[in-house]
């Protein structure tokens, strides 16, 4: 491409933002001091790295130019990022520098108390060397900030974006983005402050007006950019320096729109739809709703259309606790426009939040093959009947890691299914092979009712799991089961689930109905819809082998109309033969739904009562298992259509 000639080719970036990337550790208690916060939720954050995700998620093609530091935080960044979709090729890592870090809380309505750690932080030493002409020419915008235009290097490296973005034929989009404390205008305590006046602030802001094509802020970001006092001469005072269209942010009234003069009446402006939800967290509405701006602006969509965009968005972004985390997808946005909610506080809102979860997922897994050995009971018999002390059961499972991490070589799709019982070490040996997916079991083997193996108080066990472990829960539910019963396991279940959201982890729930009354072509789907019908809804499902093609068009259809958004079934084995087995997945073919297989005991079995018996080596066990796995995602794949083996 020749990057002197913007016109030649398609841009490859819709924009590039360009300035802070922080970790944000947000409170979790709320309204409290944050004297008085016990514990934080991370995420990425700073005004340009939201914006940067923001965009990403409603479908553009965004990039972000800032510095990490090399270390863990930085690496963070760069990684959830990345996992967002958002080109990374600008960011930097300084070696010299920290990552900056910001601790924010919700104390009440009204008051969100922030403390920036950015004394010299890395992203703060961006300059003119970190912005590459060829990389900002492949952009059809760059995005600056206010905040980096504090400082004389970050400063420059702004100035010199905008002229290569005017050269090339981009546009320049500013935000204003005013924190006075980041000027060095107020203490490190303030840093919720939003307006402070300082004729040396608006002086500076003003010269990078005559630049731009789009100038975004809040009334009073729009007075510090201007100089003046009152907001209709603040416009016109932006307006005589600049013919960029202007969009006013007015918090819970949305925005306003001016393009050419500014009308005696404000009012008078392009305004897009509002949306009146509860003010839960103002931090990061600006960022969500300038990311929601763009996708219209850039898309060449009318004012009013990129208005009504930017307001949902931003309203979203207040009705939640975090900044980035909380923007809406381009999917969420338009399920909401089109259905609306009937909660003010859209974070009440289930079906909201659960095409939020669904679309913001870690990584797409669009197939699992795993070796499951969270199996506790049945290794523990075993290994009483041959006088094998329990201990040993840990090592075997270890060995079972290795089986499963020789046959995936580092391939996506493999997975392992793992308990905290016999498991911990072996669940670290997982998380270092690379696996796609990793599963933990809750249940009390055995039980049912169900009940949970490690008490009842299911979510305070969750938080400690790494972020990217699956919930698994396997669940003896017959829907001819007494009503009873019935009633037990669903709030059991409902419970799990709810859990599960609040805490961040996935659900994987498993299903056996035949242990209990007889497995018709309908009998898994009622299951799934009694239990839909709660409100559950899992990220997996994990089914027995169904006899028809008939019963797994069932599940496709109850799945279809229930979650679209479900990430789809697991098969699992009960320590059916090979051959069995071969039968299962070859009726799984037909079906939708179905992602792969969690299989154990047909792959284990055999080689753990020799090995704990005594009879064979650890290598022996290991290429056992690793054969019997082998043969099985041989079988698997064989049974895919073409197009997906």
């Amino acid at each position: 491409m020749d990057h002197n000639n913007a016109t030649d080719a398609p841009a490859m970036l819709d924009v590039i933002t360009i300035g802070r990337s922080s970790v944000d550790l947000y409170g979790q208690q709320i309204g409290t001091r944050l004297e008085d916060v016990g514990s934080f939720f991370k995420s990425l954050g700073g005004c340009p790295a939201n914006i940067a995700v923001g965009t990403a998620r409603l479908g553009l093609k965004s990039a972000l130019i800032t510095r990490v530091g090399d270390e863990q935080m930085g690496r963070f960044i760069r990684e959830q990022l990345q996992r967002e979709g958002v080109d990374v090729t600008g960011v930097r890592t300084d070696r010299e520098r920290l990552t900056a870090l910001v601790l924010l809380s919700v104390e009440n309505d009204k008051t969100f108390p922030l403390i920036f750690y950015r004394e010299n932080c890395a992203d703060m030493a961006i300059c003119e060397d970190d912005v590459d002409e060829a990389f900002v020419a492949s952009s059809r915008a760059v995005l600056v900030t206010g905040t980096h235009f504090s400082k004389p290097s970050t400063d420059a490296a702004q100035r010199k974006a905008m002229r290569l973005a005017r050269a090339n034929g981009a546009r320049v989009v500013f935000d204003i983005d005013y924190r006075p404390n980041l000027w060095g205008l107020a203490g490190h305590d303030a840093g919720e402050e939003r307006y402070i006046a300082s004729d040396h602030v608006s002086a500076h802001l003003r010269t990078v007006l005559a630049e731009c094509d789009l100038i975004v802020g809040t009334e009073e970001e729009v007075l510090i950019a201007s100089g003046e006092a009152d907001l209709l001469a603040a416009l016109r005072t932006i307006r005589t320096a600049s013919s960029a269209t202007i969009v006013l942010k007015r918090g819970p009234m949305g925005c306003i729109v001016y393009d050419g003069a500014i009308p005696d009446d404000l009012e008078q402006g392009i305004v897009g739809k509002g949306f009146p939800i509860e003010v839960y967290n103002v931090l990061g509405a600006g960022d969500a709703f300038m990311s929601g701006f763009l996708r219209g602006w850039l898309r060449g969509e009318p004012h009013h259309v990129s208005a009504t965009w930017a307001n949902a968005c931003g309203a979203f972004a207040v009705s939640r606790l975090m900044c980035s985390p909380e923007i809406p997808t381009w999917e969420e946005l338009q399920y909401f426009l089109s259905h609306g909610s009937t909660h003010r506080a859209l974070r009440r809102d289930e079906i909201l939040n659960h095409v939020h979860w669904a679309t913001t997922r870690r990584k797409a897994i669009p197939q699992v093959m795993a070796l499951a050995i969270d199996h506790r009971s049945q290794l523990a018999a075993v290994a009483d009947e041959l006088g094998a002390p329990h201990d040993r059961i840990e090592t075997f499972k270890r060995l079972a890691v290795k089986a499963a991490a020789r046959v995936a070589a580092g391939r996506p799709g493999f997975g392992m299914l793992l308990d905290e019982t016999y498991g911990t070490r072996a669940l670290f040996d997982a998380a270092k092979a690379g696996f796609s997916w990793i599963g933990r079991p809750v249940e009390l083997p055995g039980s049912r009712p169900l009940r949970f193996e490690h008490g009842g108080d299911i979510g305070s066990q969750l938080v400690a799991w790494p972020v990217d472990h699956c919930i698994k829960c396997l669940c003896f539910y017959h829907p001819d089961d007494p009503d009873t019963l019935k009633r037990e396991q669903q709030e059991t279940l409902r419970g799990l689930y709810e859990a599960a959201r609040t805490i961040g982890r996935e659900l994987l729930i498993e299903i056996i109905a035949s242990k209990h009354g007889p497995l018709e072509d309908d009998t898994t789907a009622r299951v799934l819809g009694e239990l839909y019908a709660l409100g559950i809804r899992p990220d997996w499902w994990k089914l027995e082998p169904q006899a028809s093609t008939a019963a797994w068009g069932h599940i496709d259809a109850v799945i279809a109309a229930n979650d679209p958004w479900c990430r789809g079934v697991m098969l699992l084995g009960l320590e059916a033969s090979a051959e069995t087995l071969q039968a299962g997945f070859a009726a799984a073919r037909t079906a939708k739904c179905v992602r792969g297989f969690a299989v154990g005991r047909t792959i284990f079995a055999s080689a753990a009562r020799a090995w704990l018996a005594g009879e064979i080596s650890d290598e022996a066990a290991i290429e056992d298992m690793a054969g019997r796995f082998a043969r099985l995602v041989d079988l698997w794949q064989g049974s895919l259509p073409a197009e997906s083996a």
